[in-house]
């Protein structure tokens, strides 16, 4: 909850999601480099054996050659098996990792390593990303239709949910932002109209905030954390839009009205007191009326006033 520039209280709203179930967590690697040393080194090896072992067969040494054929077969597939381990990991990337079905844990750190070859490793990028959503045609708080579209600011904080607490975390963030915009365009009027009430329009920072949180609430199951959401597009759907803008128009006449009479009695009031103080002319209640009627025709009035000169008395 936090209070805005105009008294009102802005309240967040409380969206119920699931808990997630899994967390993420670093695995256990092992250097990238050496292990390709180690595999090439095996692989180097049961080839060479194996020709060895060919040759024991071929000079009759029994038993022992087919050992050494055995041996040689199975330090050649532990050493080829082992470069299906390596893996690169580049800056803005992660990898998690299953071992049949099981979470084992995630490769965050850039580079080139080695894990369990028999595991599999799922791409999830870490990269900070922009959602923009499509320009949706809602009702406000007053019935009014109109056109509002975001952009979400938004980057995965935990792997492990994005990839097992939903199906697609990317199609999730992009219909929980959908569903957030319609709830908050929902819930607030488009134009305040000089009410002491918060609007799209006129505070803009509270309902993005507004915005950004639930939106985070929405997709904090999914492993996602939401940097910023801002709206981009904000108007009148267009069946209303001429009738709303001659309302504004028609606001913004009466507005500039009040101001000029009100500039214009203060300045009636100022020729009186200085005419009074200076006592360059006595005028008689009458003559003060038609004075304050002659002014305020000149300073409130649209167009030009055409000056008549008086060539003979007050009263005249």
């Amino acid at each position: 909850m936090a209070n805005t520039s105009g008294g009102a209280v802005l309240e967040a709203s409380v969206v119920d999601m699931p808990e997630p179930h899994t967390s993420e967590h670093p695995v256990r690697a092992a250097n990238g480099f050496v292990m390709l040393v180690v595999a090439t080194a095996l692989t180097l090896a049961g080839i060479a054996l194996l020709v060895w072992g060919i040759v024991l067969l071929a000079s009759g040494a029994g038993q022992g050659g087919v050992w050494v054929v055995i041996l040689s077969v199975l330090m050649a597939l532990l050493g080829f098996l082992m470069f299906f381990g390596l893996t690169a990991v580049a800056p803005g990337e992660a990898r998690v990792v299953q071992l049949l079905g099981r979470y084992v844990g995630t490769l965050r750190t850039p580079g080139f390593q080695w894990v369990n070859p028999v595991t599999l490793r799922r791409r999830v990028s870490t990269r900070i990303r922009n959602h923009e959503t499509d320009v949706t045609k809602v009702n406000d708080a007053d019935g009014n239709p109109i056109q509002i579209a975001t952009v979400v600011v938004w980057q995965v904080r935990d792997t492990a949910q994005a990839v097992f607490e939903v199906d697609d975390f990317v199609e999730f963030v992009a219909i929980q932002a959908e569903t957030a915009v319609r709830h908050i365009a929902g819930t607030y009027p488009y134009d305040s109209h000089g009410e002491p009430r918060l609007s799209l329009r006129d505070n803009a920072d509270e309902i993005n905030d507004q915005l950004s949180t639930e939106i985070a609430a929405r997709v904090a199951s999914a492993g996602v954390k939401v940097i910023e959401s801002r709206i981009i597009h904000l108007a009148y759907a267009p069946e209303i839009a001429h009738a709303m803008l001659r309302r504004q128009q028609a606001g913004a006449v009466v507005a500039a009205r009040q101001r000029i009479v009100e500039g214009a009695v203060g300045m009636v009031e100022m020729a009186l007191a200085k005419l009074a103080e200076h006592d360059v002319v006595e005028l008689d209640e009458e003559r003060k009326a038609a004075m304050v009627s002659n002014l305020l025709v000149v300073l409130v009035g649209d167009r030009d006033t055409q000056p008549v000169v008086n060539t003979g008395t007050l009263y005249q």
